[in-house]
């Protein structure tokens, strides 16, 4: 046996431990408990997808149990039901935490829709007429995957745990809550919770409601929900189904005679077999003269029964049959009424106009779900309003160096989430009406009936928005697109759906080479990142894309708080090879794995809409 003797460093067991999202510096005095009186920075309210991914983000960004709260009425996470897709842009988002690669195992991938409407020959009675892309926008995920949302609850708690030795406490309600602030102006958010059926009372600097459409923390903060409701109602079953309609396992669009239908494929389960979600107009419990108010609507609901639905069903798919595959093939069904509503305010401030109270999710905006919205937008509410608030608790903004003063980069939470809010809402009405018509049928009125072509370019041009990766914040504190009268935008292009660069749009993912050890790496995940895409003058020391790397290297970086603020760095085609000794010291020193090549793999610069000649900076945000 070799004789050698070992030395090792004292840090070392942290080599073997499981990597950790690095907590945000803290430039404001740490909090902890008081013993006297039960006080957290943030208590959130729901344990649904939005609700966990607040509470994970926020303790992946260093608030720690002592800081940070999140209660649940329920037991444990959702065991059937509810929502069930993931769009491109939730999906890159939850790539970024680490945390995508059970749901694309698992989760069934939608990558093209079937659209089947009545066919001119009656003995067919309805024919497949087009299939389309899912996803007809360039994404770095081009599909949809459909899994249980108890799955995505199950799998955001998971990892929480590695933050959070609470996690959510459960069998925990919210009673009640209000501000006070003449108690305490520091903790000024007062809440009566009861926890196992036992009361307590609780402040807190922020509270936010991410309890669902009837949101205890929007009524108790006198908000309401605005808008109207469609007096189609519609049903909706998870099953193991049997059938030879040759499409079951595409998402499809289906325009029958007798009704509409549309069938989500669904993830396989633990027997083996596939499940199915089928949304299926029900006719025949509309009241014409209805105001559809919700007594009407909820007795109309309750007309609706599995039969029912199976009934309609069967009479959509004609002339293929359709039934449940056997005795308990049948997961969850449910009957629902077409609404679109939404919040005027996201956010209730103090005296000072402090934003203390915020809703997300579903207690902010409710729709239909056939568009595949109601997961993703609420989890992208939390995924904006995280970063803002951490950043805000921990000094790291402007206008938390004072306390108590109003933050102008929470106040931006409202202003781009409600502006989503409203396109949704006007998306999902022109989509779901068109979906509750009959192509090629015309009204009672004698108007032209819906042809396929205008159902179809509904759908298509609102992949941008329903993918999640066409959004667009307005301008405000974290959006800049005013240029002074002596700038030029260095970007050139308007198709920014593609990835032209723009602000207020995510930033496209793009693949890019690592000049250090060759590495492919794609250029989506980070924190603040100041992305310098060089000119081709990067090996000039004289050179502008030298004097401007140096400059942030002395001036810039130094002066934020380490692991703050990254420095990404992609050079063009040059005139030569290179080594380090050829670049400016700041790029070694900075953003040594950090420093890509932008066209060995993807055109970076053709892609993004910048001159190689001329280069850009741009600031990404820890949203992207």
């Amino acid at each position: 046996m070799p004789v050698f003797t070992e030395y090792s460093a004292s840090s070392r067991e942290l080599r073997v431990l499981p990597s950790f999202a690095p907590p945000l510096p803290r430039l404001s005095p740490q909090h902890t408990q008081d013993g006297h009186h039960e006080k957290y920075e943030v208590v959130i309210v729901g344990a649904g997808p939005a609700g966990l991914m607040l509470e994970l983000l926020l303790a992946r960004y260093g608030l720690s149990d002592e800081s940070l709260l999140c209660i649940d009425a329920k037991p444990s996470t959702l065991k059937s039901g509810q929502a069930d897709g993931l769009q491109p842009r939730t999906l890159e988002v939850l790539k970024s935490l680490g945390l995508v690669d059970e749901i694309l195992t698992e989760g069934c991938q939608m990558w093209e829709v079937a659209f089947w409407n009545p066919s001119a020959d009656k003995s067919k009675i309805i024919e497949r007429t087009s299939i389309v892309p899912d996803v007809a926008v360039p994404a770095r995920y081009p599909h949809e995957v459909t899994i249980h949302q108890g799955r995505i609850e199950r799998i955001l708690e998971t990892d929480l745990r590695r933050y959070s030795k609470r996690g959510v406490l459960r069998n925990s309600r919210l009673v009640s809550v209000r501000l006070d602030e003449d108690s305490d102006p520091e903790f000024p958010v007062l809440a009566d919770i009861e926890v196992d059926g036992r009361p307590r009372t609780i402040r807190s600097k922020h509270l936010v409601g991410a309890d669902g459409a009837h949101s205890v923390v929007r009524r108790c903060m006198g908000l309401t929900l605005e808008g109207e409701t469609t007096d189609h109602i519609w049903g909706v079953v998870d099953l193991v189904v049997d059938t030879d309609f040759p499409d079951i396992r595409r998402r499809c669009a289906i325009h029958s005679p007798a009704t509409s239908v549309m069938v989500i494929p669904r993830e396989r389960i633990a027997t083996g077999d596939y499940l199915t979600r089928l949304y299926v107009q029900v006719l025949g419990v509309v009241n014409p003269d209805s105001d559809a108010s919700s007594d009407d609507a909820r007795a109309r609901r309750k007309q609706v029964t599995l039969e029912g639905i199976f009934q309609h069903a069967a009479e959509a798919f004609k002339p293929y049959y359709i039934r449940p595959k056997a005795d308990g093939a049948v997961d969850w069904w449910a009957a629902y009424q077409i609404g679109q509503r939404v919040s005027s305010r996201f956010t209730v401030k103090d005296s000072k106009g402090v934003d203390r109270v915020f809703i997300v999710g579903d207690a902010c905006h409710t729709h239909s779900p056939k568009a595949g919205q109601g997961m993703n937008v609420s989890m992208m509410d939390s995924y904006n309003l995280a970063w803002k608030l951490a950043y805000s608790i921990n000094g790291l903004t402007v206008d938390s160096a004072e306390p108590g003063k109003p933050d102008a980069v929470v106040d931006t939470y409202h202003t781009e989430r409600h502006t989503i809010a409203k396109e949704l809402i006007s998306f999902d009405k022109a989509f779901s009406s068109m979906f509750s018509g009959k192509i090629g049928v015309a009204a009672e009125d004698g108007t032209e009936g819906l042809s396929h072509e205008q159902f179809l370019e509904v759908f298509s041009t609102g992949n941008g928005f329903t993918s999640g990766c066409g959004i667009e914040y307005p301008e405000n504190r974290t959006v800049l697109r005013t240029f002074d009268r002596d700038e030029q935008n260095p970007i050139v292009g308007t198709d920014f759906l593609s990835g032209t660069l723009r602000p207020g749009r995510r930033l496209l993912n793009v693949k890019v080479k690592r000049h250090a050890d060759g590495c492919p790496r794609d250029l989506q995940d980070g924190r603040f990142r100041i992305l310098c895409l060089t000119s081709t003058d990067l090996l000039d020391p004289r050179g502008t894309s030298a004097q401007t790397l140096t400059a942030i290297g002395i001036s810039l970086l130094p002066r934020f708080p380490p692991s703050l603020l990254e420095q990404v760095v992609v050079h063009p085609r040059v005139s030569r090879s290179f080594e380090w000794k050829d670049l400016p010291a700041a790029v070694k020193q900075h953003s040594e794995m950090r420093f890509y090549s932008g066209y060995e793999m993807d055109d970076v610069y053709g892609i993004y809409g910048v001159e190689p000649d001329r280069g850009a900076l741009a600031v990404v945000r820890p949203d992207g």
